[in-house]
């Protein structure tokens, strides 16, 4: 789960890490009272989405010399104006996609005095298992660039979780960063609170891009994106209030309120499978004959005739999607289940695509049975591999 810039750093300061002083504007007629309480000289407007690239964007429509998502004014007046400009239109970046995302909460915050930025994150390294830091000098850019053109100016290290965060880490990380004088000790204690954090509130990643260098030696988190394990939120309802459901994929939220674990992709072809590896198997099959996966989703091994129908009615509900796999292999799941939902949700919202199931395990005959006296017309299969073959045949004509 991702939360907001603005939450993000209001999580920052509970830890006592330094952040600027800001306010969350929701309403257009907020932004006058918000912007007044900061000291200024200089307010930064920043739109609120759940999209890195957000000074680097533009908005649908916009009006010629517009910024993007990320502005400086110069007075209260100049900045509650942003902030009326920015509320309820799409900010589109690199990460958002052509369709873009509606801003509808707005952060301003005071201004800072920069002498250098860097790039500062704490991440899962699923490899070892272990928390990574990853940091560099060239803060504000995108760090996926710099590793493509400069990767010997990004230094990644794991912390072992027998000994946890020590001194030497955050040392490590200022002289990597060049910085000099208290501005290292600051550092050690930044990393500390971030380390802290990131394993008090089970978070998977949380990046500072620019981490900055104030002339007076001090660090500031100028901008921040974090990230949540959501199997771990159950320990967290603080987090989980954070939660802001209109920056959520549709289908995904109403995946989750099923506990579906449902992904949307960019492909043709919709999948409903039971596992993650023979979900993973299933996308890859599609993949070797020709076609594009709509989707990741597992409905898990104990899913019921309910959760089912409701898989099958967001799969429908993609309007990219020219088909659909059904790859069921019954070893707690049954497949007269299987049938029985994928009935009631063709008889809900229709049949308008191919389908193909194949079904394999635990009550497949019965399965097979219901499916085959339901009168719908269902392309059987024998074997994913021919369940491929037919459902990309079926796509591409």
């Amino acid at each position: 789960m991702n939360i907001h810039e603005y939450q993000a750093k209001a999580l920052l300061r509970s830890y006592g890490a330094p952040v600027s002083d800001g306010r969350v504007v929701l309403r257009a007629d907020e932004a006058k009272t918000a912007a007044s309480a900061l000291e200024g000289p200089l307010w930064v407007v920043k739109a609120q989405i759940h999209a890195g690239g957000r000074g680097k964007g533009h908005f649908k429509e916009a009006e010629a010399g517009e910024k993007g998502g990320v502005r400086l004014a110069c007075s209260v007046e100049e900045a509650a104006a942003m902030a009326h400009q920015m509320l309820g239109r799409t900010l589109v970046t690199h990460q958002t996609g052509p369709a873009g995302k509606q801003v509808n909460r707005i952060y301003i915050e005071d201004g800072s005095d920069i002498a250098k930025e860097f790039y500062l994150a704490l991440l899962i390294d699923r490899k070892t298992s272990r928390i990574s830091v990853v940091c560099s000098t060239e803060g504000g850019m995108d760090i996926e660039e710099v590793a493509a053109h400069t990767p010997e100016k990004i230094l990644t290290f794991s912390i072992d979780p027998a000994t946890g965060y020590q001194g030497f880490h955050g040392r490590r990380v200022a002289f990597a960063l060049g910085l000099t004088g208290k501005a290292v000790g600051k550092c050690v204690d930044l990393l500390q609170k971030l380390y802290t954090m990131f394993v008090e509130k089970d978070a998977e990643m949380v990046e500072i891009n620019p981490l900055i260098l104030m002339p007076n030696g001090d660090l500031k988190c100028l901008d921040a994106k974090v990230g949540f394990d959501n199997n771990a939120l159950f320990r967290h309802a603080d987090i989980l209030a954070l939660r802001d459901e209109t920056e959520e994929d549709p289908k995904e939220l109403a995946a989750s309120k099923f506990d579906l674990n449902y992904i949307a992709l960019d492909g043709e072809i919709g999948c409903m499978v039971n596992g993650a590896g023979l979900a993973m198997a299933t996308m890859d099959i599609i993949k070797l004959y020709g076609a594009e996966p709509a989707n990741f989703l597992d409905v898990g091994g104990g899913a019921t005739k309910e959760k089912v129908t409701e898989a099958f009615k967001i799969i429908t509900s993609d309007p990219n999607v020219k088909g659909i796999l059904v790859n069921i292999f019954g070893g707690i799941m049954r497949c007269d289940i299987i049938a029985e939902g994928v009935l009631a949700a063709v008889k809900e919202v229709g049949l308008k695509v191919p389908l193909v199931v194949r079904l394999e395990g635990t009550n497949v005959e019965l399965g097979k049975e219901i499916i085959k006296t339901s009168g719908l017309n269902v392309i059987a299969a024998d074997n994913l591999s021919d369940a491929a073959q037919k459902i990309v045949k079926a796509v591409k004509g």
